[in-house]
Formats: C-alpha cells, structure tokens, sequence
C-alpha cells in the first residue's frame, strides 16, 4: 500500500459471516440491501467486510441478530487483514467509485431535465421547486456515499464537481423562473 494512501482505522475489519434461509427470497435480498446501504464489500458469497467502526459494528451486531431471528446463522469478526489487503482496499474503493459514478449518471440525468424545462419554457416555481427537491435529493445521496468512503475512492472529486455543476445549473434556471415570472433578483 503507498504511504500516502489512508490506512484502515486501528481496529482494522469488520467481517460477517453468514447464511441465511434459501426462502423466501426476500430474507436474503434484505440482507444484501442493508449490507449495500452501509458500504459493505463482499469478500465471497456470504461474507461481508466494513471498516471498523462504532457506527458500523453497532449495524453489523443489529444485522446479524436480525439474521439470527430469521432462523440464519452469523458471526460477526472484528480482524485485520493478513494477506491481500491491497485487494480489499481496492475493492472497497470501487465499490465506492460505483456508486460516485451513479451519481454522476443522475446528475447527467439532472442535467438534461433542466435541458428540457428550458426546450419547453416551463419557467415556473413548480418546476423549480421540483428540480431544487432533485437536486436535494442527489446531494444527500452524495452524502451517504462520501460517510461510507473511509479510504477517499478516486470518484469522489468527479461526483462532487458534477453535483456543483448541477447547482450552478439550477442557479441559472432559478433566475430564468425568476425573470419570467417577473421578479427581478
């Protein structure tokens, strides 16, 4: 690992091993959705990492009680990392860069919606109010993704310039809406 790369906390790993029954489905659905909310990567089928933290280990414990209760098994390990870390790391941080991208696929999507409003000329509050409440939304999904990005992945700089790119946009819409609705700034 280079120096200048961020090391995992002091505590290392945390890693949950489990199975959980084969129906319904959903169970196991369920635990993929939660373990993907909380920035979890897969080192195989059934075997999920975290770095260590309170915030996660207080997740992962709730999580694995939930798959105790579901009529599953889990361990919940808190370790370090031997052999391979470089492999984790990287496959932290483009788990992290997936979902940067995502976003930067929305806020192309943001984009192109502000494209249409103007194609349009819908100049109003309503539509300014819808596409301020998007870009609300983007924002704080960037937010999820930067509290879960322990080891600063590479796509964060791209997500955040997209997502200021969008806020520039909107101004501009905004004094557009303002001007055709006859309100001057």
């Amino acid at each position: 690992m280079s120096p200048d790369r961020p090391r995992p906390a002091a505590a290392g790993w945390l890693l949950l091993v489990y199975r959980v029954p084969t129906e319904p489905t959903r169970l196991r659905a369920g635990v993929w959705r939660r373990l993907k909310g909380l920035g979890a990567i897969y080192l195989q089928n059934s075997a999920a990492a975290l770095p260590a933290s309170p915030a996660g280990e207080r997740a992962l414990r709730g999580l694995r009680n939930d798959i105790v209760e579901m009529g599953g098994t889990a361990v919940l390990l808190g370790c370090t990392v031997l052999a391979g870390e470089s492999e984790v790391l990287a496959a932290f941080n483009a788990a992290r860069d997936d979902e940067y991208e995502e976003i930067v696929d929305k806020c192309q999507d943001f984009q192109a919606q502000l494209d249409k409003e103007y194609a349009a000329e819908h100049f109003t509050y309503a539509e300014l109010e819808e596409n301020d409440e998007d870009l609300i939304k983007l924002r704080n999904w960037f937010a999820k993704v930067r509290d879960r990005d322990a080891f600063a992945a590479a796509g964060r700089a791209t997500a955040l310039a997209a997502l200021d790119d969008c806020e520039r946009a909107l101004e501009d819409y905004a004094a557009r809406v303002y001007a055709e609705q006859g309100e001057g700034r």
